[in-house]
């Protein structure tokens, strides 16, 4: 029985391309600990109270402080198209300390465009899955949930507004209790992988 010598080669490379990549996964317990905080900020935004909607409030001004901070860190790097990441940049930032303000108030602006955000969420994911197919044995999970996502936005693009609110806390609800479980395991993978590897 002869082995396809082009099929070692490809196995081979994504053994090394998956070796590489627990190596610069960082620190194991990093991934312990974020999940545990994905995993309260899942308990607060699940209870359906007004500090539900304040904490999501909340993570958009983290979301949009750590764009910011992306923003201006590639700037820094790359010259060319400089000036337009700085503007994007200080447009994340003037977002985020709005969002730090008023959190309520950017619950419901981000209620209102609820469907885009799940199409254009579930078309990166589905983008992610095909490009990470060699590399993820989990690969066809991102699939699935892209699918669902570009489902779900067109169908809270013809909801009523407190509508799109309920289903906002519920998306960001059990989108931070996955991520949590998610990154536990990541971090007990990672842990197992640095020390046998």
């Amino acid at each position: 029985m002869s082995i396809n010598p082009d099929a070692a080669e490809h196995t081979q490379v994504r053994s090394n391309a998956r070796a590489a990549l627990w190596r610069l996964a960082g620190p194991w317990w990093l991934f312990l600990v974020t999940g545990i905080a994905w995993l309260i900020i899942a308990v607060m935004v699940l209870r359906f109270t007004t500090t539900s909607v304040v904490t999501v409030g909340v993570l958009i001004g983290v979301l949009f402080l750590l764009a910011a901070l992306n923003e201006f860190v590639i700037a820094s790097v790359h010259h060319s198209w400089r000036w337009a990441h700085i503007l994007l940049g200080i447009l994340f930032a003037v977002g985020a300390i709005w969002a730090f303000i008023h959190p309520f108030s950017a619950f419901w602006a981000l209620a209102s465009v609820l469907g885009l955000l799940l199409i254009f969420k579930g078309a990166l994911d589905i983008i992610t899955a095909f490009m990470t197919k060699d590399v993820s044995s989990a690969w066809w999970l991102s699939l699935v949930v892209g699918i669902l996502e570009i489902v779900l936005g067109f169908w809270a693009s013809q909801q009523l507004f407190p509508a799109r609110g309920a289903l906002l806390l519920l998306w960001v609800g059990f989108f931070a209790l996955f991520r949590g479980i998610s990154e536990i395991v990541i971090a007990f993978e990672v842990r197992s992988r640095q020390r046998h590897g």
